[in-house]
């Protein structure tokens, strides 16, 4: 599965950057995102639950930050266990550009799935995941405007 995708954030590019590295405004917007703990300077332990189709799951795993340039750009890279559903990887990139008064958050995300999550099919999938990356953004536009 390929996304991509850019939303404008009402907010300045140092103020956008600081909410995306907030686990606390994360975990708020990331939909079924159940922890975000910090486990070293740029790694996280994740645990959401989602739902594709039939099939739905606990996801642990871990996030890593990577190629950082505050506050321009950086990938996040993850994976998943789901148990019996199965798994999920991939890598987001992410940059921001001023624009307005506002920041431009463009991301490209690459990401794969096994197990039963597979058998659903990938027009489901990528249906999927993109609703829920409209739901992150809806709420992160929200919850990162929060003073």
């Amino acid at each position: 599965m390929e996304m991509t995708g850019e939303q404008l954030i009402p907010l300045p590019q140092a103020e956008t950057w600081k909410a995306l590295n907030d686990p606390a405004i994360l975990k708020d917007c990331i939909p079924g995102c159940e922890s975000i703990e910090r486990t070293g300077d740029e790694q996280y332990q994740v645990v959401l639950t989602a739902k594709v189709g039939p099939v739905s799951a606990k996801f642990k795993g871990q996030m890593t930050v990577t190629d950082s340039d505050p506050p321009r750009a950086y990938t996040l890279s993850f994976e998943g266990q789901g148990g019996v559903a199965g798994f999920a990887k991939g890598a987001a990139t992410v940059t921001l550009a001023p624009e307005g008064t506002g920041t431009r958050l463009s991301y490209t995300a690459k990401a794969s799935v096994g197990g039963k999550l597979a058998q659903v099919g990938a027009r489901l999938i990528d249906g999927v995941a993109k609703q829920l990356a409209t739901k992150f953004f809806e709420a992160f536009t929200v919850r990162a405007s929060r003073k």
